[in-house]
């Protein structure tokens, strides 16, 4: 890709960034009320692309070779528990991802 096509990339990607970012503030005006469908997507939503990110996570756990899915079970535990106790997505995220790579890393 020579130096041109880069730049137009860039801008493209930018232009398009943008666009999804601006678009929902000019469609959805605060002199319109938002639509029911779209209230719905934004309470569903977030829960289910958590849901399909466990389960992508998941998704190559072998129960029957070693480590048997024990630090991925584990890591799991933790970001419930902290999700429980702290309320925080961030921490809890950060704390099951520091337990997995440590458990991969140094026990099994």
């Amino acid at each position: 890709m020579n130096l041109t096509q880069q730049i137009i990339t860039v801008i493209v990607i930018i232009l398009g960034t943008m666009l999804t970012r601006y678009l929902p503030f000019l469609i959805f005006t605060p002199q319109r009320p938002t639509p029911q469908f779209i209230q719905y997507l934004g309470r569903v939503l977030p829960a289910a692309v958590f849901g399909l990110l466990v389960i992508y996570s998941l998704k190559d756990i072998h129960l029957f070779r070693y480590s048997f899915g024990i630090p991925e079970f584990l890591a799991v535990g933790v970001i419930v528990l902290l999700h429980l106790v702290k309320r925080s997505m961030l921490l809890s995220i950060a704390g099951g991802t520091i337990i997995y790579m440590l458990l991969v890393q140094f026990v099994f």
